[in-house]
């Protein structure tokens, strides 16, 4: 794994507040990775750190192999950590040439970049005649224009339309399969599920879990039940090793697994066992179900 990012203990004070404490997690190169937390829990900061726009109180973080400065750096890096600021009477094509000269750019970058964020038929129109999606996409678009190693996010899809979330995210898909690495920042369970390969849980500044989505929590899942001996069949489900929590709701089962079981090899022990199942469906735990699992589990 070839590190992006690495924070080591990073610590922020705000007079008596703690916005971040003893933040520790890795970024590889090529993932998709998500900062989860409500409002207040720190995302936002830690971004605000690693772009030096933010001065730590402790800790440490450096990029890439930790031999270069971070203002190189983030010369490597495409951000965007605000609400798009753009000059509302220039077309999209000149406020993007501008950030080409900031960056020093060549300007045949632009046509490339409106073309991955859909906006290439847009590009002679003023700023003012956007949506906000639309000056959403123009801000990656700009974001992307040096090309960088990893795009850092800050919420991208607050304040959008339906249509507009989908957008984002599928671009933010798009742009992944090239290779960038990417790294938002989400109070959204479902962004983190659908875009995310992997994530950091941050609760009032403090990591509660890093690692990858779909390893959130060690889950095998759950049966949904529904038998006529139901008595018999609760008794079963309490003596079994695999299962741990069991929910009664009317005739509905809840069977959590603490170990791997297929609905067949299931179905196949309860009949040997002279146990029916009228009902029988296999799920996954959400992120969500998991999420409130590890935040249940911290707090007591």
């Amino acid at each position: 794994m070839e590190p992006i990012l690495t924070i080591n203990n990073l610590t922020k004070k705000f007079g008596y507040l703690t916005a971040v404490k003893n933040l520790t997690f890795t970024i590889n190169k090529g993932n998709v990775y998500g900062i989860l937390g409500p409002n207040g829990s720190g995302k936002s900061t830690t971004l605000g750190i690693v772009l030096n726009v933010v001065n730590k109180t402790q800790g440490d973080f450096h990029w890439f192999d930790g031999n270069t400065t971070t203002h190189d750096a983030l010369k490597h890096v495409g951000a965007i950590i605000e609400r798009p600021n753009f000059y509302a009477y220039m077309t999209a094509e000149q406020n993007l040439k501008l950030v080409c000269k900031i960056k020093g750019v060549n300007h045949s970058k632009i046509d490339e970049k409106l073309a991955i964020v859909g906006l290439l038929d847009r590009k002679n129109h003023k700023f003012r005649t956007y949506s906000l999606g639309m000056k959403q996409r123009l801000a990656i678009a700009s974001a992307l224009l040096n090309d960088p190693e990893i795009l850092i996010l800050d919420e991208p899809t607050n304040g959008l339309d339906p249509q507009g979330i989908h957008q984002i995210r599928q671009i933010i898909k798009d742009i992944a399969a090239t290779g960038t690495t990417i790294l938002l920042a989400s109070h959204l369970l479902d962004e983190v599920e659908k875009v995310c390969t992997h994530v950091v849980v941050l609760r009032k500044g403090e990591k509660l879990y890093a690692g990858r989505v779909d390893e959130m929590i060690n889950s095998h899942g759950f049966f949904e039940l529904k038998a006529d001996k139901q008595d018999e069949l609760l008794g079963l489900l309490e003596m079994s090793s695999n299962f741990g929590k069991v929910k009664i709701e009317g005739e509905l089962i809840t069977a959590f697994l603490e170990e791997p079981m297929s609905a067949s090899e299931f179905n196949k022990l309860m009949f040997e066992k002279g146990i029916i199942l009228s009902h029988l469906v296999k799920r996954k735990e959400s992120l969500e179900e998991q999420f409130l699992q590890l935040t249940d589990n911290q707090a007591n």
